[in-house]
């Protein structure tokens, strides 16, 4: 019981790594969680310090053993099976994740979410709170981000400004969540356009399966956005099942509504850039998760979710 306290020692909010593999074999041994690369001559072994790592995501060519399997879900580390690149996310055919098991998990926060989330007034509450701090997150971190100033990235550009004022106001007048769905993609559309016409990408269309290096990278990013909010939820008990915005038939949904917090922030626009720049799957990664670090995007998760499920309304 020691070694697995010591393991869980820091927050999930606060560790630093998340994992993509591919070609290696993930193995424990000697008390350490170590991966396996094959060279011509002879093998390398390479160190996962899991008790500071939130998600590893197992791509192509990748096997992991079952001793490595239990001491992750000793460290709390979720573990996903991926296509090349990180994305997409599977398991046979459905999006799937290997969440480790542990019954120790806090109550508080999934009991304080079930007593507003059978009432739809109340979740809309929610998903309107949520969108409020998105737009406050976006504004907050786009001006002070030197790099994406550096990229012509402005907040208080008039296109931008604009956009983000309409949809405040429309975030409050929204009578339901279809409203603020429909709402929220004339927002994408418009961030969308402002991001092409400032990388000079301007045949940039929006389609998951499109081929090009933008669509590619909003599809990767968006992977890594929702593996954190993944790890948000499963620390805090809540199931993904309990969505306040993307509707509540998708198992997964609320993954949806909690990585949404921080897309458009961190992952649109350094698509764009990367794209721009004709970046490496490598490293445009690098560039998203040295971002999620520096602006503290899983702790603004945690931060959101907490907050709204012991909300003063309904406690």
């Amino acid at each position: 019981m020691e070694q697995l306290t010591d393991l869980k020692a820091i927050l999930h909010s606060k560790r630093a790594n998340i994992y993509y593999l591919e070609k290696c074999r993930v193995m424990q041994k000697d008390g350490r969680v170590l991966y396996l690369t094959e060279a011509k001559d002879q093998n390398y072994y390479w160190n996962i310090p899991i008790a500071n790592t939130t998600v590893i995501l197992l791509g192509t060519g990748t096997s992991i053993t079952q001793a490595a399997m239990r001491m992750l879900a000793s460290a709390g580390v979720l573990v996903g099976f991926c296509g090349g690149g990180g994305s997409p996310l599977f398991s046979g055919s459905e999006i799937e994740w290997l969440t480790p098991q542990n019954e120790y998990r806090p109550t508080e926060y999934v009991q304080a979410w079930l007593k507003f989330w059978f009432e739809d007034s109340k979740r809309l509450t929610v998903a309107k709170a949520f969108q409020d701090a998105r737009i406050s997150y976006l504004k907050s971190i786009w001006a002070k981000d030197r790099d994406l100033k550096a990229e012509g990235f402005f907040v208080d550009d008039l296109e931008i400004n604009s956009a983000l004022q309409a949809y405040t106001e429309q975030i409050q007048n929204a009578q339901k969540v279809g409203d603020l769905l429909q709402r929220e993609a004339v927002l994408t559309k418009q961030l969308y356009r402002y991001a092409a016409k400032t990388t000079k990408l301007s045949d940039f269309v929006r389609e998951r399966e499109n081929t090009d290096l933008a669509n590619g990278f909003l599809n990767h990013g968006n992977y890594l956005a929702y593996g954190l909010a993944a790890t948000t939820l499963w620390v805090l008990g809540i199931p993904h099942g309990f969505a306040v915005m993307h509707g509540k038939t998708r198992r997964g949904a609320l993954v949806f509504d909690v990585a949404d917090l921080i897309k458009d922030t961190i992952v649109l626009p350094w698509a764009f850039i990367s794209a721009k720049e004709k970046a490496t799957e490598q490293e445009f990664r690098q560039q998203i998760l040295q971002k999620f670090t520096e602006h503290k995007a899983l702790d603004f998760m945690f931060d959101q979710v907490k907050q709204q499920a012991l909300r003063d309304d309904w406690l």
